[in-house]
């Protein structure tokens, strides 16, 4: 548990969390492949690539290869947020403020009256070399003014925020302020470009009765990092792989995101060095695509389906839509509840309401680039994209039992 809540504290865009899972991947002995080079890859050795420095994809190589297939969780470690424009610092009446974009779909009005910071990824210069390395401010840097109920008594009653005039969060600072100074003093080089994003400061915390736990950025790095340990602290026949994509929550359609060909591309290569048929493989290959879920919320029992409608700490949840907004289907579930009846886990289902229209994940994003059975699980969460979400701490011993016995198990089969 405090794994989790270490890692939810300490990695707030997607760059800070490719950069953390790299390193444990280094520091447990895997070899980072370069996408420009030729891949050589042998038995019994693990392997990772990253993409755009926000994109990641570690694997493992059984000793044997006989009947190979590919057991793939995927899931994504980017979440909405508010990222700088290129020129973002604007100044009137004395104040500096900064000019961002809106990044995904955050719940805007959590976001107010707190101390927030910047992390992401900076570009800077090394002699007549360009350099990219993840950033985090770790500081109190700015915040985002509420309007006092005193200049809108409607406000408790609703109100349409204007993100280019509502939304613009407040330095503290005197005078002339340049960001790219600022940064290049903080990281003593010179900075020149930079991907930043608004978080706030607040770390995960566990509630007093040990149910419930808050943080930042809980989708979709709950999903990823219970999906990364199980990875790591499993052992099959199987070529079993991780990924974490970036941009999930703009659409996926970036070379570094689901939409593109980071998976595919990987498999191909990984296929070809191994002298494997990636066609043939990818037939007997299965993917789990994990991002979380809304769990019933106490408040509002109505906006929930009458019977698919999951609980915090009721186990595994499984997603299916059936316009295809998630990858699972009937065949595609139960080889997954097979697998967790076994292991001895709980699940239960997802569902809209009928007259709803609900969110989308990358499991049927990235079936567009290479065609795999898969299922849509997660963990059934409340307040999905506010700036502090909350989960269930039960359901991380139930995820990561759960996704080291697909690891470590033959897939059920068909007769």
């Amino acid at each position: 548990m405090q794994e989790l809540l270490d890692f939810l504290s300490n990695n707030h865009s997607a760059f800070n969390a490719c950069a953390s899972f790299k390193r444990l991947l280094l520091d447990a002995g895997f070899e980072e492949l370069d996408e420009t080079k030729s891949y050589e890859l042998k038995k019994g050795h693990n392997y990772f690539v990253v993409r755009n420095l926000s994109s990641i994809m570690a694997f493992k190589v059984p000793s044997k290869l006989d009947e190979a297939a590919f057991k793939i969780v995927a899931s994504h470690n980017d979440c909405p947020s508010f990222k700088l424009k290129p020129n973002c610092v604007l100044k009137n009446n004395n104040y500096l403020r900064l000019n961002t974009e809106v990044y995904g779909g955050p719940l805007y009005y959590t976001w107010f009256d707190r101390p927030l910071s910047l992390a992401g990824r900076l570009i800077y210069k090394e002699g007549d070399d360009l350099k990219e390395a993840a950033f985090d401010l770790q500081e109190d840097f700015c915040l985002i003014p509420s309007l006092a109920i005193h200049m809108n008594r409607e406000a408790n009653n609703g109100y349409k925020f204007n993100p280019q005039v509502d939304l613009l969060p407040l330095v503290d600072f005197d005078g002339e302020f340049d960001l790219l100074k600022y940064l290049s003093k903080k990281t003593k080089s010179e900075v020149i470009d930079f991907d930043l994003y608004l978080y706030p400061r607040m770390k995960a915390c566990v509630y007093e009765g040990g149910e419930y736990f808050s943080s930042h950025h809980i989708d979709d790095l709950e999903c990823a990092y219970l999906s990364f340990k199980a990875f790591l602290e499993s052992e099959s026949e199987d070529l079993n792989a991780f990924v974490a994509f970036d941009n999930e929550e703009v659409g996926s359609l970036t070379y570094q995101g689901a939409m593109g060909n980071f998976l595919s591309s990987n498999l191909r290569r990984i296929a070809k060095a191994l002298g494997l048929d990636l066609d043939e493989v990818a037939a007997r290959s299965f993917m789990v695509s994990s991002d979380n879920a809304h769990a019933l919320h106490p408040n509002h029992e109505e906006k929930a389906d009458s019977l698919n409608r999951p609980l915090m700490n009721e186990g595994i949840v499984i997603k299916q839509n059936a316009n295809q907004a998630y990858t699972s289907d009937a065949k595609s579930m139960a080889i997954f509840k097979t697998i967790l009846e076994k292991a001895d886990v709980p699940y239960q289902f997802f569902a809209n309401r009928s007259d709803m229209r609900g969110g989308s994940t990358l499991g049927n994003i990235s079936n567009s680039q290479i065609s795999l059975k898969s299922v849509d699980i997660g963990l059934a969460q409340l307040a999905m994209h506010s700036c502090f979400e909350t989960a269930g701490l039960k359901d991380i011993d139930y995820f990561e039992r759960g996704l080291k016995a697909f690891y470590q198990n033959k897939l059920p089969s068909f007769k």
